[in-house]
């Protein structure tokens, strides 16, 4: 395993003949079509390959764990159904979002089956692993999952226009909308693993560091990176109002006169160019850009010391390899 692109085309087939089959099932046709829609539009499949590759580094097989990868992955899907749809985004992996094609009742129920579905598949994972417990661990691990997205999501949409959130909160709410998933894919992993207490809980921790390195990543790349490579423009989340932990942590730094400024443009809904580059100057002034960037690496660096405690495995470097992506992605 030479590279991380090498490292997600792993499973991505297994992975997705596993989903097809699963939702091959659903009727009518417009349901299903707008259930496998977001499948077929591609994505990293990076949830399922950790759950995958976390049974394996525990001693697990392949075969333990394709159902609950599937699963994780389903809900993700579901999930950013439902955030284009409260968002009003049009665009998703690079197609029309699914409430673009077939509009908002189908997409909620494309959703909504895509979620069941995850649980349908969790249950009929005791067949590949012999017992019945380790599926049912993973569905309490799945099913809590669910409820911290959904908190999650309202504490994102609670925050819009709440200029006094602090970084604990800000990270509270990263936690369960983002970080969340990608530690229950871990530890899911790690369960059909038949892994030890203490190799499931620190799979769990590896997911969690990893999960909140990913969306403080995102936020530095808002604006650091370029249109090209982020397939939005420069500066969106400034131009949108949306508090990051670069805004929280430059709010709680900066002047009054600073924060009066950075404030103005994110309530202003049609912030211009100069606008993003003065927030941007604000956030270089105060370090904010530094401090992100500074504590995903130490998440990532967490993440990676947690591994340690494996034995030595090519699933057990390609999980490494994950934690340095979060880090390094340009996108």
């Amino acid at each position: 395993m030479q590279d991380i692109k090498e490292v997600l085309e792993m499973y991505s087939n297994s992975i997705y003949s596993e989903i097809k089959s699963a939702l091959s099932t659903i009727s009518p046709d417009e349901l299903k079509e707008a259930s496998i829609h977001l499948t077929d539009a591609g994505g990293k499949m990076l949830r399922p390959t950790l759950t995958i590759l976390s049974c394996k580094a525990v001693g697990g097989d392949e075969s333990d764990a394709i159902k609950s990868a599937a699963a994780i992955e389903l809900i993700h899907t579901f999930s950013l159904i439902h955030d284009d749809i409260m968002d009003k985004d049009d665009i998703r992996r690079g197609k029309p979002a699914v409430h673009k094609v077939w509009g908002e009742p189908v997409a909620i129920l494309a959703g909504d089956t895509l979620f069941s579905k995850a649980f349908q598949l969790v249950i009929n994972a005791k067949s590949d692993v012999g017992s019945s417990q380790y599926a049912n661990d993973t569905l309490a691990t799945v099913a809590d999952a669910c409820v911290k997205i959904c908190e999650g999501q309202a504490w994102d949409m609670g925050f819009e226009g709440n200029f006094e959130v602090k970084e604990e909160e800000y990270l509270d709410m990263i936690f369960k909308k983002t970080a969340a998933l990608l530690a229950t894919a871990t530890k899911a992993g790690a369960i059909m693993g038949k892994g030890s207490e203490e190799e499931i809980a620190m799979m769990y921790d590896y997911g969690r560091f990893i999960g909140l390195a990913f969306q403080i990543r995102d936020d530095y790349l808002d604006l650091v990176s370029d249109e090209e490579s982020l397939g939005k423009p420069v500066g969106s989340d400034i131009v949108e109002g949306k508090m990051t932990l670069i805004v929280v942590n430059a709010l709680e730094k900066a002047s009054a006169d600073d924060k009066n400024k950075l404030i103005a443009i994110l309530e202003n809904d049609n912030s211009s160019p100069s606008d993003v580059d003065t927030a941007l100057n604000i956030f270089e002034k105060y370090g904010s850009l530094e401090y992100s960037n500074n504590l995903a690496k130490e998440y990532v660096n967490n993440a990676k010391e947690l591994l340690d405690l494996l034995p030595d495995s090519d699933y057990k470097n390609a999980l490494k390899l994950i934690a340095d992506y979060v880090l390094d992605r340009k996108k």
